[in-house]
């Protein structure tokens, strides 16, 4: 009998309790004028800072009433349909975006390969990183994967207390790198663990995109098309908007707003998830 069967009894009659015991009457909330989480009574999101990082319409006001409209996508101000068109048939669409968001503005030629080169120069976990914290103990939950595996990480960098801007940029960076490889092996210790698949261990390779790696790590024999790969990489280019009111940019900002380390900030964003 696990633990928490042996509880079962008991943390029902508390439940109870608590239900009792801890009610607050709904009206409260509109009387005080208090936000229930990222959303008001009329389903708007609850601004919590002001950025022009990226925005999303997604809805519009006609005649009083909230209705989905045609959705449009800005990074930075730039329209994401423009930079996809502007990227097209390039390798590096998701580094690209990265860049923009990071750090402000489009890259040129030189920006965009010495940003690159950076990924690939980081794209390496700690000696055992893998066996150890991935492959030892799967989760059920991906995104619970995820979240430790970042904090782990946070045991191996010498620099974890600094909150000067350079040092948390070269964090986000080197996070940035080895995400990929995070979910990825992830999966696969997910996949032969709890669903009996075959478990692949692929190392990225440093000449290639961060699409072209995750599909390459994926891959049982490491192969995609061209085609396969540019597909991925827009895609990558359109999930990273998380400044329109989502909620792991919320628990960002205020954990950020704490002075907490860059991993435990990933962290909580990963486990509002």
């Amino acid at each position: 009998m696990s633990d928490y069967a042996a509880i079962e009894k008991e943390a029902r009659i508390f439940t109870e309790e608590c239900v009792t015991n801890n009610r607050i009457d709904p009206t409260l909330f509109a009387q005080y004028d208090i936000k229930r989480g990222l959303r008001d009574k009329n389903g708007k999101g609850v601004l919590a800072g002001i950025t022009n990082i990226s925005r999303i319409d997604a809805f519009e006001e006609r005649d009083g009433q909230k209705v989905p409209c045609e959705g449009k996508l800005w990074y930075r101000g730039y329209n994401v349909y423009d930079l996809i068109r502007g990227l097209r048939g390039k390798r590096y669409a998701f580094e690209g975006a990265a860049y923009l968001l990071l750090l402000g503005d489009l890259p040129n030629k030189e920006q965009l390969e010495n940003f690159t080169t950076c990924l690939a120069k980081c794209r390496d976990l700690p000696t055992n990183f893998v066996r150890d914290v991935i492959m030892k103990a799967p989760s059920h939950d991906l995104m619970n994967s995820l979240t430790r595996s970042v904090l782990t990480l946070a045991s191996y960098d010498d620099d974890i207390g600094k909150t000067d801007l350079q040092t948390q940029l070269e964090q986000c960076i080197k996070l940035i790198s080895v995400f990929p490889m995070l979910a990825v092996y992830g999966y696969h210790a997910y996949n032969y663990y709890e669903c009996g698949g075959s478990m692949y261990i692929h190392r990225p390779d440093p000449s290639l995109s961060t699409a072209e790696n995750l599909l390459k790590m994926l891959r049982p024999d490491q192969k995609y098309t061209d085609l396969e790969a540019h597909v991925l990489d827009i895609a990558l280019l359109l999930h990273m908007e998380h400044g329109g009111g989502n909620n792991s940019t919320f628990t960002t900002r205020v954990v950020t707003s704490s002075g907490s380390d860059t991993y435990s900030v990933i962290a909580a964003a990963l486990s509002s998830l």
